[in-house]
């Protein structure tokens, strides 16, 4: 990634340029934006969504929302790791929180699996129908193919490794 810090990875801006089929609700419900959100944006909204005007929003480089506003991040949670290697998470706009996948090679193979940020939260209690996508396969197969697996697995995985994420975003609200 270069020095502006509005510029997504190429790996991630790719599998977005291809796009989701919403399916009247029983595909992707996700809205990539072009570049990250600027830090001002990022801190008002995480500051609104907690009611806590202390946050800054450093710790999440936000990149896309669902139909209702939840947005999807790179939590900066790995010191000294690149933004690559930073776990993806959703932040709801009812309060739904998860992390999604444990990085952006994770991330690739949720979405060629037919699986958005949202749908991997609400996973497996969510009304969706995962139809995996050949051209984000193809995608998720050029820059992440050691990390290929079902997105089930993979959304397991990242619950795992941060089981009180959920905890902690309660714990900054106001």
């Amino acid at each position: 990634m270069d020095d502006d810090r509005r510029t997504l990875p190429p790996p991630l801006s790719e599998a977005h340029e291809v796009g989701f089929d919403y399916r009247g609700g029983a595909g992707v419900d996700f809205e990539p934006y072009p570049g990250f959100l600027d830090e001002r944006e990022t801190a008002d909204w995480l500051q609104a969504w907690t009611g806590n005007r202390d946050l800054d929003g450093a710790e999440f480089r936000i990149f896309g929302q669902d139909g209702t506003g939840g947005l999807a991040a790179f939590w900066l949670v790995r010191r000294d790791e690149p933004l690559e290697r930073q776990p993806v998470v959703f932040l709801g706009s009812e309060g739904e929180t998860a992390v999604v996948a444990q990085d952006l090679g994770a991330y690739l193979w949720l979405l060629a699996g037919g699986f958005g940020p949202l749908e991997a939260t609400m996973y497996p209690h969510h009304m969706h129908d995962p139809r995996p996508d050949a051209r984000l396969t193809e995608i998720a197969e050029r820059w992440a193919p050691s990390h290929r697996k079902p997105a089930a697995e993979a959304i397991t995985a990242a619950r795992a490794e941060f089981p009180d994420f959920a905890e902690l975003i309660g714990s900054l609200c106001r």
